[in-house]
């Protein structure tokens, strides 16, 4: 790409910017705070008995060894070693293992690495102190001294200056899920410690999660970043946060309780239709099992706090209107697509070009498989990852639908527009367009019709112009063509069966194929029987 090119990229990418982003950014590189290692306040009496927090996989898996994304490594080699990719770091100063399964047999090395901690972390340097991780850390040392934990005072000292320090290093610059998390933190620690300081986190938190959860929780109970894994992260943030408010005393009928608590049943019912019958999360956008609690936990975790079951997705269509996804379900076999835009135009860092991909589970098993995410970063692979032929979708002109760059960039972005949905019959039908192609030839377009029928799916692909398109269809693991309980057929196009890569958890991959549809025109249908 030449210089004209590369400028045009950014222009698009930086004009969907809001003023306090740019003007945050700025503010946020020249801030120098310094640590405040005054005494800490002091620590509330909770007013209520703990709810035992959904459960993530275990990742201290011995003395100063850990686990984190698939890769394993000792305390010993360093807290904030260079080499070492920067997710991985992040995950070594979160502490989630605090509350993970079987946590409280391992609260003596919990302790010890408490300790080990605070001795290696000074505050206010390295990836510990940056405002994520410290964060998730001032929750999760919260909730291990809510659930018996003992937490000494070495650590309530340095709690207390984390908390601090985190006043100081909002992250407004970022918005999203960043700010959210650290407004959470402040409320926890406002839940924990009590006095004057501690209210003033208190009020500083509320303020700004009064003002996020209508923004980043949609009418249809979405995350607005369109990410199952990040929508699962922030339905526990809410229930994590109904339980501090209680730890507190907050009223059920206060208004920020009330502003919390209502929004969670919603966000169930969105997870719950996103999930495939084998009961977890599809990939649509950033998205990977093991990153957050499952599907099951947190529904466990919701009902522990007094929410009750979650209803399930029944058999039809099932529109998700305002995060822009379609569930269509016969008994066991489900199909979900994507008709909505890539994310917030502010805040696409965790977007795919995916626009109109599909997955498909059939009798309770996966089929069709968006090909996931295994690491972030800057390379090659996490490009290809987020690029469209890594969808099951159509691929027009050689071209992504959205110009997806960088390691969380998005410039010109794929807008949907005319969804139907209808019931003809025993037939499921969705049928959605896109404009990602347009920046290639004006009045480029793709529309996509499927129809779930029984024991059959069909889907046909459509564009407005003269160019190559290829639809791909990547299968899971052991249940492509070659498997046998599946037959595809194409008319209007010749299909191929190429190898590739599907990766369900950061630092997994595995190996399956993919069907591409090659259009001898401007219209291609492939069909699935089983």
């Amino acid at each position: 790409m030449g210089p004209l090119g590369r400028a045009t990229r950014l222009f698009h990418t930086v004009r969907h910017l809001r003023a306090e982003q740019v003007i945050g950014r700025i503010v946020f590189r020249m801030s120098r705070p310094a640590p405040d290692p005054s005494p800490a306040p002091a620590v509330r009496r909770p007013a209520g008995e703990m709810v035992i927090p959904a459960a993530r996989r275990p990742s201290m898996i011995g003395p100063g060894r850990m686990r984190f994304l698939n890769v394993e490594r000792d305390v010993a080699q360093g807290w904030d070693d260079p080499s070492v990719a920067k997710l991985w770091r992040y995950n070594l100063h979160y502490f989630d293992d605090l509350c993970a399964e079987g946590s409280p047999s391992r609260r003596d090395w919990h302790a010890a690495f408490m300790d080990a901690w605070i001795r290696g972390n000074p505050p206010g340097h390295g990836t510990a102190w940056e405002p994520y991780p410290t964060s998730l850390r001032i929750v999760n040392w919260v909730k291990w001294a809510w659930l018996g934990g003992s937490l000494p005072d070495a650590a309530v000292q340095s709690l207390a200056v984390q908390v601090r320090w985190l006043t100081r290093r909002l992250e407004r610059h970022l918005l999203g899920n960043h700010l959210f998390a650290n407004a959470k933190a402040l409320v926890f620690a406002a839940c924990f410690f009590e006095g004057p300081e501690a209210d003033r986190w208190f009020a500083i938190g509320t303020e700004i999660l009064r003002r996020e959860i209508p923004e980043q929780v949609l009418p249809d109970g979405g995350q607005f970043e369109r990410s199952p894994m990040y929508h699962a992260l922030a339905l526990e943030d809410m229930i994590d946060l109904s339980v501090a408010l209680r730890m507190r005393g907050v009223a059920p009928g206060d208004g920020f309780r009330t502003e919390v608590e209502r929004r969670i049943v919603p966000m169930r019912r969105w997870l719950a239709a996103m999930c495939h019958p084998d009961g977890e999360v599809s990939f649509f956008n950033d998205c990977a099992i093991g990153i957050h609690p499952s599907p099951a936990q947190l529904n466990a975790y919701a009902e522990r706090a007094g929410f009750g079951p979650c209803q399930t997705p029944a058999d039809g269509i099932t529109v998700l209107p305002d995060s822009g996804f379609v569930r269509l379900q016969r008994g066991g076999d489900v199909l979900l697509m994507d008709v909505g835009p890539v994310g917030p135009d502010y805040l696409p860092g965790h977007a795919h070009a995916d626009t109109l991909s599909i997955e498909l589970s059939v009798g309770g098993q996966r089929v069709l498989v968006n090909s996931g995410t295994s690491e972030y970063g800057l390379g090659p692979e996490r490009l290809r990852q987020r690029g469209t032929p890594a969808h099951n979708t159509a691929i027009v002109a050689g071209a992504d639908s959205s110009e997806v760059w960088g390691g969380f960039r998005v410039a010109r972005r794929a807008r949907p527009f005319g969804l139907q949905t209808r019931q003809d019959g025993n037939d499921l039908v969705v049928r959605c367009g896109h404009d990602g192609y347009r920046r290639i030839r004006r009045g480029l377009d793709h529309v996509r019709t499927v129809t779930l029928s029984p024991r059959a799916l069909v889907v046909e692909d459509e564009i407005t112009a003269d160019e190559s398109m290829v639809a791909r269809y990547h299968w899971a693991p052991a249940a492509g063509p070659a498997a046998g309980a599946v037959r595809i057929s194409c008319e209007h196009a010749s299909c191929r069966t190429v190898p590739t890569t599907w990766h369900p958890e950061f630092g997994v991959i595995r190996s399956n194929s993919c069907t591409e549809a090659v259009a001898s025109g401007r219209r291609c249908i492939v069909r699935l029987d089983w």
